[in-house]
């Protein structure tokens, strides 16, 4: 029988991986690592934390919640935290965040094996790469009704587990194939204000998990789970080119394609930002309407000119621009509830129109960009359009940039600076570590910060 698509790509996981994706690896931990603490902060960590207190199991893992607990509890806030800032890092043509899945479940796996540093970057890269790919073969229709960084993200994180357990090939495709068979995790979650959305990750990373510690003893799952009559694309995508699983098998780790976010809000509103940012020298006073082009996804998930909450602002094109316009760069503090209710902000956002360019939709999602014309009171115009976003493979933070986020998102979790820059420079490093009880002793110390102790 020929090989399954699972079984291809898990030869093609098995490829060597050389120090400077390792590096990048570095980067990709230390960013989730400032959106995960900071996460420790938000109204959901308290509602999580409260959950553990009362149902948690005690274990021996690193739980940011302070409590040393059992690896699933472990996962249940990790695995939830990392995208409460919108601030998580995202690969677009897959349209999925691999960090607040893939690292979580890493870190677990790496503290229960008591893994080398070198093996958890490694099961980082493993656990992208697996997730992206799947991601990128699935048609758009999946994406119109599923969170894919959920339906996907099981395949990551059992990737970067069984990688981590050093299992065989034929053990990681059951790893993989049992992951992915409970997929789920609808958009149904965003027409209302609630928390769904981190459940979901937190539940891939579970997912993910355990299907690898099954497999590593014996617990099988099928082979042809993605391409099968019954199987995952048959099931969530009319549109699905099953063959993107292992196209390009020789291509660079697609972590390098992956895009880190600078701005706190939805992915889909950074091009817009960036644009107004760049129209130097406009007075607020002097705009009469302010006209927003960009891709169809971008309105269904941010067209809000009336955010009642933080996250909805996070969701709001309008909120966005308005705040940017206003203050220049977008800041966490920008999404609380005084700056949604200040008079200058709700008198911007109404002005701020919003409309599906051809031109963007076209690009789309390869390219997330947009188009901004503003109309001047005095009769003027200004325009500009960009074709991405800054973090953007195209346009990309630098390692400065993005150590600089995480140094802010730690400042704004009450963790002290000493404490940040000691874990900014034990995770850049850990390549050139002997093993990771450092790593965890920091983690253990910062999360005390992350949870008000």
């Amino acid at each position: 029988m020929p090989e399954s698509l699972l079984q291809q790509l898990v030869r093609l996981l098995a490829r060597d991986i050389d120090e400077p994706t390792l590096s990048r690896a570095q980067l990709h931990l230390l960013d989730w690592l400032g959106c995960t603490v900071y996460g420790g902060k938000s109204e959901l960590a308290g509602k999580l934390r409260n959950y553990l207190s009362r149902w948690g199991t005690a274990g021996d893992c690193w739980n940011l919640a302070v409590k040393d607990s059992c690896w699933q509890d472990a996962l249940a806030y990790q695995g939830a935290l990392g995208s409460v800032s919108e601030m998580d890092d995202l690969h677009r043509t897959s349209t999925l965040h691999p960090g607040p899945v893939i690292i979580p479940a890493a870190i677990t796996v790496a503290e229960m094996v008591q893994a080398k540093p070198r093996a958890l970057l490694e099961s980082i890269v493993v656990g992208y790469e697996a997730m992206i790919r799947i991601g990128r073969a699935l048609g758009r229709d999946h994406y119109a009704l599923y969170h894919s960084t959920s339906t996907c993200g099981s395949f990551g994180a059992a990737a970067a587990a069984a990688h981590l357990l050093q299992l065989t090939p034929q053990e990681t495709v059951w790893a993989l194939a049992n992951a992915g068979s409970r997929t789920g995790g609808f958009w149904q979650m965003r027409h209302e204000a609630v928390e769904t959305k981190h459940l979901h990750n937190a539940a891939a990373a579970h997912a993910g998990v355990q299907a690898a510690l099954l497999a590593s003893e014996q617990l099988r799952g099928p082979a042809s789970l993605l391409e099968g009559t019954q199987g995952f694309f048959a099931a969530t995508s009319s549109q699905a080119v099953p063959l993107a699983v292992i196209d390009n098998a020789t291509d660079h780790w697609l972590l390098y394609q992956c895009s880190f976010k600078p701005w706190p809000a939805c992915r889909h509103t950074h091009a817009a930002i960036d644009a107004v940012r760049a129209l130097d020298g406009l007075a607020v006073a002097d705009i009469a309407a302010l006209e927003i082009g960009t891709y169809a996804d971008a309105l269904q998930f941010c067209d809000r000119p009336q955010p009642l909450s933080p996250a909805e602002a996070r969701f709001s094109l309008q909120h966005c621009v308005a705040v940017a316009l206003l203050y220049g760069e977008p800041t966490i503090a920008h999404f609380e509830p005084d700056y949604l209710q200040r008079e200058e902000v709700a008198a911007l956002r109404s002005r701020v129109k919003l409309q599906v360019s051809d031109v963007h939709q076209a690009a789309y999602p390869a390219h997330f960009g947009a188009t901004v014309n503003v109309s001047l009171s005095n009769g003027g115009k200004r325009d500009i359009t960009l074709h991405d976003a800054w973090g953007d493979p195209e346009w990309p933070l630098s390692a400065e940039d993005i150590i600089a986020k995480a140094r802010k998102l730690f400042a704004a979790a009450g963790v002290a600076d000493a404490s940040g820059a000691d874990l900014v420079e034990v995770v850049l490093n850990l390549c050139g570590q002997d093993d990771l009880s450092g790593f965890f002793a920091l983690l253990r110390g910062v999360g005390e910060h992350s949870a008000g102790v």
